[in-house]
């Protein structure tokens, strides 16, 4: 039952949780839909301009039907897009009052109806990142008042209510926020690109668990490929000259018998080599370890 073996960091995007926010029509969907063999489930009719494979959800019990469909692997798709994870949230707060036959969730005593609902979105958010496919997370921003012992200042965070946002936000590997980039033109003017921001911030909410992906990258998904694909490429592949070889050894001499103790002599000419410990020994498993992808146990979202 226990493990025997270490688990290798993930290396594609597919094995990955994404959550991804930023202004209204500021090109989200479009994102997403250059990610590979990607399925949206649709909770808002705004991909009307994108040629895309989208499973319209309507309500709470529509996405249990398309997760558990998702989760029996009986499809082509690769990467599931939730747009948006807001209005999903709506429909579980629906799905609970309608249960517990109650209107509001307040209606409930000392907070449970609240608790009701981030269990049950929880539960299914978290199924379905543990599906052997990409989940992509879409939201909307928001400028949110900070208060601390300090004094206030002013931070852009998701549109989904405090508490269940940071559940969301503690199980995804990469938070994207969309944003506006001052540059230049090439006529010298004042411009401005999208881009996506992928570190934590004072004034906004971002991060990437990876470690892979540079500060600022283009608002555009090849970009952000290629960008993760560079990161994985440094991790895994550490330099050949860290790696000593029996062929480029000299032997012993008695100069270097006699070299000073803080100098390691070299091992003789046709002797193995010491055993890389510590960083190096990580680096060279890691090279010769290709990451698996994520099991794929069908698990049911009721």
């Amino acid at each position: 039952m226990l493990p025997t073996q270490k688990t290798p960091p993930r290396t594609n995007l597919n094995d990955l949780t994404i959550f991804v926010y930023g202004p209204h029509k500021y090109g989200k969907s479009m994102w997403c839909s250059k990610a590979e063999d990607a399925l949206f489930l649709a909770t808002e009719a705004g991909l009307n301009s994108l040629e895309v494979f989208q499973q319209p959800i309507g309500t709470w019990d529509d996405l249990l039907v398309a997760a558990k469909e998702i989760a029996s692997g009986k499809h082509p798709f690769r990467t599931v897009v939730l747009d948006t994870v807001d209005n999903a949230y709506k429909m579980c707060a629906e799905y609970i009052c309608h249960k517990f036959k109650i209107e509001h969730e307040s209606d409930l005593e000392y907070g449970k109806g609240y608790a009701l609902i981030n269990i049950e979105f929880y539960r299914v958010l978290n199924k379905l990142a543990l599906l052997p496919y990409g989940l992509f997370l879409v939201s909307h921003s928001q400028e949110k008042e900070i208060e601390t012992r300090t004094g206030k200042y002013t931070r852009i965070v998701p549109t989904l209510p405090d508490k269940v946002r940071k559940l969301v936000l503690g199980m995804v590997d990469i938070i994207l926020f969309c944003d506006l980039e001052q540059t230049t033109a090439p006529d010298g003017k004042q411009a401005y690109r999208r881009v996506l921001r992928t570190k934590p911030s004072a004034t906004y909410e971002a991060g990437d668990r990876t470690g892979r992906l540079p500060e600022v990258i283009d608002l555009d998904f090849a970009a952000f490929a290629a960008e993760f694909a560079r990161g994985v490429a440094a991790a895994v592949a550490p330099s050949a000259e860290t790696r000593p070889s029996t062929a480029s050894v000299p032997a012993a001499t008695e100069s270097t018998a006699s070299a000073p103790a803080t100098r390691a002599s070299a091992p003789a000419s046709g002797t193995t080599p010491p055993t890389p410990t510590g960083a190096a020994a990580h680096s060279t498993t890691a090279r010769a370890t290709t990451s698996p992808a994520k099991p794929r146990t069908a698990a049911a979202t009721r």
